[in-house]
Protein backbone atom coordinates (compact mmCIF):
# COMPACT_ATOMS: atom_id res chain seq x y z
CA UNK A 1 0.00 0.00 0.00
CA UNK A 2 2.96 2.13 0.75
CA UNK A 3 4.38 1.36 -2.71
CA UNK A 4 1.01 2.15 -4.41
CA UNK A 5 1.16 5.88 -2.40
CA UNK A 6 4.76 6.52 -3.70
CA UNK A 7 4.11 5.78 -7.03
CA UNK A 8 0.49 8.23 -7.07
CA UNK A 9 2.63 10.69 -5.34
CA UNK A 10 5.29 10.59 -8.02
CA UNK A 11 3.02 10.67 -10.82
CA UNK A 12 1.02 13.45 -9.17
CA UNK A 13 5.05 15.45 -9.15
CA UNK A 14 4.91 13.87 -13.06
CA UNK A 15 1.54 15.78 -14.16
CA UNK A 16 2.72 19.24 -11.75
CA UNK A 17 5.73 19.45 -13.87
CA UNK A 18 3.99 19.14 -17.14
CA UNK A 19 1.16 21.77 -16.53
CA UNK A 20 4.63 23.83 -15.39
CA UNK A 21 6.25 23.12 -18.82
CA UNK A 22 3.27 23.59 -20.46
CA UNK A 23 2.48 27.22 -19.03
CA UNK A 24 6.13 28.11 -19.90
CA UNK A 25 5.14 27.15 -23.07
CA UNK A 26 2.03 29.17 -23.55
CA UNK A 27 4.07 32.10 -22.35
CA UNK A 28 6.64 31.94 -24.95
CA UNK A 29 3.90 32.17 -27.61
CA UNK A 30 2.51 34.64 -26.38
CA UNK A 31 5.58 36.81 -25.98
CA UNK A 32 6.70 35.86 -29.28
CA UNK A 33 3.74 37.52 -30.69
CA UNK A 34 4.16 40.61 -28.47
CA UNK A 35 7.54 40.91 -29.88
CA UNK A 36 6.20 40.87 -33.23
CA UNK A 37 3.31 43.25 -32.66
CA UNK A 38 6.02 46.16 -30.88
CA UNK A 39 9.17 44.54 -32.87
CA UNK A 40 10.27 44.27 -30.12
CA UNK A 41 13.77 42.82 -30.30
CA UNK A 42 14.94 42.53 -27.29
CA UNK A 43 11.84 40.83 -26.14
CA UNK A 44 12.58 38.24 -29.18
CA UNK A 45 16.19 37.78 -27.69
CA UNK A 46 14.65 36.61 -24.26
CA UNK A 47 12.14 34.10 -25.46
CA UNK A 48 15.54 32.49 -27.33
CA UNK A 49 17.62 32.75 -24.47
CA UNK A 50 14.74 31.99 -22.06
CA UNK A 51 13.98 28.37 -23.95
CA UNK A 52 16.87 26.15 -22.07
CA UNK A 53 14.32 26.40 -19.44
CA UNK A 54 11.81 24.65 -21.04
CA UNK A 55 14.44 21.84 -22.91
CA UNK A 56 15.73 21.43 -19.32
CA UNK A 57 11.95 20.95 -17.79
CA UNK A 58 11.69 18.28 -20.29
CA UNK A 59 14.75 16.67 -19.75
CA UNK A 60 13.78 16.46 -16.07
CA UNK A 61 10.09 15.03 -17.26
CA UNK A 62 11.82 12.29 -19.33
CA UNK A 63 14.02 11.09 -16.87
CA UNK A 64 11.88 11.28 -14.20
CA UNK A 65 9.50 8.65 -16.23
CA UNK A 66 11.80 6.46 -17.08
CA UNK A 67 12.79 6.04 -13.37
CA UNK A 68 9.06 5.57 -12.84
CA UNK A 69 8.81 2.69 -14.95
CA UNK A 70 12.25 1.00 -13.99
CA UNK A 71 11.47 1.01 -10.25
CA UNK A 72 7.93 0.62 -9.78
CA UNK A 73 6.70 -1.15 -13.11
CA UNK A 74 3.28 0.26 -13.51
CA UNK A 75 0.56 -1.61 -16.12
CA UNK A 76 -2.78 -1.02 -18.04
CA UNK A 77 -3.50 3.29 -17.12
CA UNK A 78 -0.63 3.30 -14.37
CA UNK A 79 1.77 2.54 -17.48
CA UNK A 80 -0.34 4.78 -20.43
CA UNK A 81 -0.07 7.88 -17.92
CA UNK A 82 3.55 7.57 -17.42
CA UNK A 83 4.14 6.91 -21.02
CA UNK A 84 1.91 9.69 -22.09
CA UNK A 85 3.80 12.46 -19.62
CA UNK A 86 7.21 11.59 -22.18
CA UNK A 87 4.78 12.26 -25.05
CA UNK A 88 2.83 15.60 -24.23
CA UNK A 89 5.93 16.83 -22.91
CA UNK A 90 7.81 16.47 -25.80
CA UNK A 91 4.99 18.41 -27.41
CA UNK A 92 4.97 20.91 -25.24
CA UNK A 93 8.67 20.97 -25.68
CA UNK A 94 8.07 21.73 -29.59
CA UNK A 95 5.47 24.72 -28.96
CA UNK A 96 8.35 26.05 -26.85
CA UNK A 97 10.71 26.13 -29.95
CA UNK A 98 8.18 27.01 -32.28
CA UNK A 99 8.14 30.57 -29.90
CA UNK A 100 11.68 30.57 -30.58
CA UNK A 101 11.49 30.36 -34.27
CA UNK A 102 8.29 33.11 -34.17
CA UNK A 103 11.02 35.04 -32.30
CA UNK A 104 14.20 34.63 -34.79
CA UNK A 105 11.88 35.56 -37.62
CA UNK A 106 10.71 39.21 -35.65
CA UNK A 107 14.61 39.26 -35.01
CA UNK A 108 15.26 38.87 -39.05
CA UNK A 109 11.85 42.00 -39.64
CA UNK A 110 13.78 43.85 -37.24
CA UNK A 111 12.52 47.60 -37.01
CA UNK A 112 11.48 47.82 -40.85
CA UNK A 113 7.92 49.06 -41.63
CA UNK A 114 4.93 46.57 -41.46
CA UNK A 115 3.81 46.35 -45.08
CA UNK A 116 0.09 45.42 -43.29
CA UNK A 117 -1.27 46.22 -40.07
CA UNK A 118 -0.64 42.90 -37.43
CA UNK A 119 -3.83 42.05 -36.44
CA UNK A 120 -4.59 38.73 -37.85
CA UNK A 121 -1.62 36.64 -36.93
CA UNK A 122 -2.28 37.72 -33.20
CA UNK A 123 -5.99 36.64 -33.34
CA UNK A 124 -4.68 33.01 -34.86
CA UNK A 125 -1.93 32.64 -32.18
CA UNK A 126 -4.73 33.76 -29.36
CA UNK A 127 -6.72 30.70 -30.85
CA UNK A 128 -3.70 28.14 -30.74
CA UNK A 129 -2.55 29.23 -27.13
CA UNK A 130 -6.19 28.59 -26.11
CA UNK A 131 -5.53 25.17 -27.72
CA UNK A 132 -2.39 24.54 -25.73
CA UNK A 133 -4.52 25.88 -22.03
CA UNK A 134 -7.64 23.67 -23.01
CA UNK A 135 -5.75 20.31 -23.94
CA UNK A 136 -3.59 21.13 -20.82
CA UNK A 137 -6.81 21.39 -18.39
CA UNK A 138 -8.38 18.16 -19.76
CA UNK A 139 -4.83 16.44 -19.28
CA UNK A 140 -5.18 17.38 -16.02
CA UNK A 141 -8.91 16.81 -15.05
CA UNK A 142 -8.67 14.02 -17.82
CA UNK A 143 -11.12 15.27 -19.81
CA UNK A 144 -12.35 13.35 -22.75
CA UNK A 145 -14.81 15.71 -24.14
CA UNK A 146 -12.56 18.63 -23.69
CA UNK A 147 -9.74 17.42 -25.31
CA UNK A 148 -12.12 16.43 -28.49
CA UNK A 149 -12.98 19.80 -28.77
CA UNK A 150 -9.84 21.29 -28.71
CA UNK A 151 -8.80 18.96 -32.21
CA UNK A 152 -12.31 20.46 -33.23
CA UNK A 153 -10.32 24.12 -32.76
CA UNK A 154 -7.53 22.96 -34.79
CA UNK A 155 -9.85 23.06 -37.86
CA UNK A 156 -10.43 27.29 -37.50
CA UNK A 157 -6.99 27.63 -36.79
CA UNK A 158 -5.97 26.12 -40.39
CA UNK A 159 -8.64 28.22 -42.03
CA UNK A 160 -7.19 31.11 -41.13
CA UNK A 161 -3.66 29.95 -41.71
CA UNK A 162 -4.67 29.23 -45.49
CA UNK A 163 -6.81 32.92 -45.10
CA UNK A 164 -3.13 34.80 -44.36
CA UNK A 165 -0.80 32.70 -46.28
CA UNK A 166 -2.84 33.29 -49.54
CA UNK A 167 -2.56 36.84 -48.67
CA UNK A 168 0.69 37.13 -47.54
CA UNK A 169 1.25 35.32 -51.81
CA UNK A 170 -0.53 37.93 -53.09
CA UNK A 171 1.04 40.69 -51.49
CA UNK A 172 4.30 39.09 -52.74
CA UNK A 173 3.67 40.12 -56.10
CA UNK A 174 2.38 43.61 -55.04
CA UNK A 175 5.50 44.32 -53.36
CA UNK A 176 8.18 42.26 -54.39
CA UNK A 177 10.57 44.50 -52.53
CA UNK A 178 9.90 43.46 -48.92
CA UNK A 179 9.94 39.73 -50.04
CA UNK A 180 12.02 38.99 -46.92
CA UNK A 181 9.75 40.47 -44.80
CA UNK A 182 6.41 38.62 -46.21
CA UNK A 183 8.38 35.64 -46.30
CA UNK A 184 8.75 36.01 -42.44
CA UNK A 185 5.27 36.65 -41.93
CA UNK A 186 4.58 33.40 -43.67
CA UNK A 187 7.27 31.37 -41.56
CA UNK A 188 5.70 33.29 -38.47
CA UNK A 189 2.23 31.70 -39.54
CA UNK A 190 3.29 28.38 -40.20
CA UNK A 191 4.85 28.23 -37.05
CA UNK A 192 1.60 29.46 -34.93
CA UNK A 193 -0.26 26.87 -36.93
CA UNK A 194 2.04 23.82 -35.74
CA UNK A 195 1.53 25.36 -32.18
CA UNK A 196 -2.49 24.21 -32.63
CA UNK A 197 -0.80 20.70 -34.43
CA UNK A 198 0.67 20.25 -30.71
CA UNK A 199 -2.26 20.95 -29.47
CA UNK A 200 -4.23 18.65 -30.84
CA UNK A 201 -1.59 15.46 -30.30
CA UNK A 202 -1.86 16.14 -26.83
CA UNK A 203 -5.51 15.47 -27.17
CA UNK A 204 -4.92 12.52 -28.95
CA UNK A 205 -2.35 11.81 -25.84
CA UNK A 206 -5.21 12.64 -23.52
CA UNK A 207 -7.72 10.20 -25.08
CA UNK A 208 -5.25 7.20 -25.26
CA UNK A 209 -4.79 7.46 -21.63
CA UNK A 210 -8.28 7.36 -20.94
CA UNK A 211 -9.24 4.85 -23.91
CA UNK A 212 -6.36 2.57 -24.18
CA UNK A 213 -6.86 3.39 -28.28
CA UNK A 214 -4.93 5.65 -30.57
CA UNK A 215 -7.04 8.30 -31.99
CA UNK A 216 -6.31 10.81 -35.37
CA UNK A 217 -7.69 13.73 -34.41
CA UNK A 218 -6.32 15.66 -37.33
CA UNK A 219 -9.06 13.81 -40.12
Amino acid sequence: MMIRATFQAELNELKEMIIQLGSQAQEAVGQSIEALKNQDIDKALKIIENDTRLNLLEEEINDKAILLIAQQAPVAIDLRRVVVAIKISSDLERVGDLAVNIAKSVIRIGTEKLIKPIEDIPRMAEVANKMVADSLRAYNEEDVELAKNVAKVDDEVDEAYGRLIKELLELMTQKPESISQISQLSFICRNVERVADHSTNISESILYLIKGKRYDLNQ
